[in-house]
């Protein structure tokens, strides 16, 4: 029966143990799949339709409105803005209410005892009910926690802030990631349909070469050469279609149209080359004073000062105020609802040993934040000299493609011309129109650094291409405004850092 008991206890604890065990089920493939649906929809939800031919700024506004990374650093600004909501509540007094129902199961009775005789000077007796409603609102007000929640308060707003800068920071990146891509869209808009036509002219002279090797007209290793020479032709534009054909997919995603959109592209006519206006001494002072990176630092060494003042408070002692309301049904009271208040000092003497290593601490992590900035600081002019010279190198190249291509143009034309006339084969015809095809590659491909470089020159100056304020966030507002801040940018116009 003993042995019997054990059991039957050790399978009782195993039950137990068992159904307290946490256990997780796979999400079933069903709701995988209607979530999938979900973000399918939700993602390109509530967007205004492509309507004609996409400009530069019409593609940079998409990309500031619908962009997803963009979204996101929308709504942590809004979270931001609701901790700064939520930590000026931390400035009120404590409030705290409490009501019940209090009961015993025996009267609360006591009686005293003399100290001198040790004998019962009272018989037993109660002042209390055995069950009696009871309730209390009070109010504490703490100076010292009052002077801490303060500095934390202004700590969260100056993280809002922080948050503003990232989100200039990705507006920033998003724009020039828009820009890049948007250009190498335009040359693949240009070339894809040449690549195409001469790649099927290719593959009709491989098939007419076969078909004249079956036939076994003329030199066999002339034929075969001729077809390694079509092959090698062939492997080139592939080369060339595979670098172009991504670049459409790239921009539809970073304007977040749903990927296979028919995309048509209104770049402006020709080549135009753009200048810079802006003295260099402007654009280092606009640049550390812009850069949001620097104005996070900034607002990071506030942050810094703001923990030495936290430090030095809770030196200081504490004065707490209080007040409240009670109210007990006990019978034997003779007031059953009353108030109280009181002041009082508390001073956590333990505070005067670790403040001043807290206090260290702070101003120290100040003093890194200093450091940081100005290290900071060098980088950003050495970005932005960078840019400089990347942007007059870009120039250079560009101007170098355009000759080759103008060259090339006019070499190829000689060879349409040789070839009507049968001076020269199609194998000449066709190196001769892939060269210049190459050729119009790189120079499109140096007209699209050469804007980016001009793009990303004034990216690395901090200047924001939107205005505080706009009418409202329509797409043809957003890109209107984008136009006019680059045509200023390109006078020269700068504005105030």
């Amino acid at each position: 029966m003993n042995k019997f008991s054990k059991g039957l206890n050790l399978s009782l604890l195993a039950l137990s143990i068992g159904g307290c065990a946490v256990t997780s089920q796979p999400i079933e493939q069903a709701q995988v799949e209607q979530r999938a649906r979900e973000d399918l929809v939700q993602m390109f939800q509530g967007q205004e339709p492509l309507s004609g031919a996409l400009t530069l700024h019409q593609a940079m506004a998409r990309a500031i409105k619908y962009n997803l990374e963009a979204r996101l650093k929308v709504m942590e600004e809004a979270l931001a803005k609701r901790q700064v909501d939520l930590a000026s509540f931390d400035m009120l007094p404590r409030m705290a209410m409490s009501a019940g129902y209090a009961g015993r199961s025996n009267v609360s009775a006591s009686s005293s005892q003399s100290i001198e005789t040790g004998t019962q000077s009272l018989e037993p007796s109660t002042s209390q009910d055995r069950n009696r409603n009871v309730a209390d609102l009070t109010m504490v007000w703490n100076v010292l926690d009052f002077g801490v929640s303060y500095v934390n308060a202004k700590q969260q707003a100056d993280q809002r802030l922080i948050v503003q800068e990232r989100r200039r920071k990705v507006i920033h990146t998003i724009t020039q990631d828009v820009r890049s891509a948007y250009w190498r869209a335009v040359a693949a808009d240009r070339l894809l349909e040449q690549i195409d036509g001469l790649m099927a002219r290719v593959e009709q002279a491989r098939r007419d070469s076969m078909r004249l090797g079956e036939q076994r007209i003329g030199d066999p290793v002339q034929a075969l050469s001729y077809q390694r020479a079509l092959i090698e032709a062939t492997r080139q534009l592939e080369e060339q279609r595979r670098a172009l054909s991504l670049a459409k997919t790239e921009l539809a995603t970073l304007i977040n149209l749903p990927l296979g959109s028919d995309l048509s592209l209104a770049p402006e006519a020709g080549y135009a080359v753009p200048e810079l206006k802006a003295e260099m001494a402007d654009l280092e002072q606009h640049a550390l004073a812009l850069r949001p990176e620097l104005r996070e630092q900034d607002y990071q060494a506030r942050i810094g000062a703001a923990e030495t003042r936290k430090a030095m408070l809770r030196l200081l002692p504490g004065l707490e105020f209080s007040i409240g309301g009670h109210y007990d049904s006990n019978s034997f009271l003779v007031n059953q609802s009353w108030a109280d208040y009181g002041v009082k000092v508390t001073w956590n003497l333990f505070n005067v040993l670790s403040a001043p290593a807290a206090i260290d601490v702070a101003k120290a992590s100040e003093e890194v934040t200093r450091a940081r900035r100005q290290a900071m600081s060098m980088a950003v002019l050495a970005q932005l000299h960078v840019a400089n010279a990347n942007f007059h190198e870009a120039r250079r190249q560009f101007a170098t493609s355009q000759e080759l291509a103008t060259l090339d143009e006019q070499i190829v034309e000689q060879l349409r011309n040789r070839r009507q006339a049968q001076d020269i084969g199609e194998l000449e015809l066709i190196q001769g129109e892939l060269n210049t095809l190459n050729a119009q590659l790189r120079r499109d491909l140096a007209y699209a650094e050469l804007r980016n470089s001009y793009g990303q020159l004034f990216a690395s100056v901090g200047l924001d291409p939107l205005p505080r304020a706009l009418p409202d966030d329509k797409v043809s507002v957003i890109a209107s405004a984008l136009s006019d801040s680059e045509s200023a940018w390109s006078d020269g116009k700068l504005g105030t850092p």
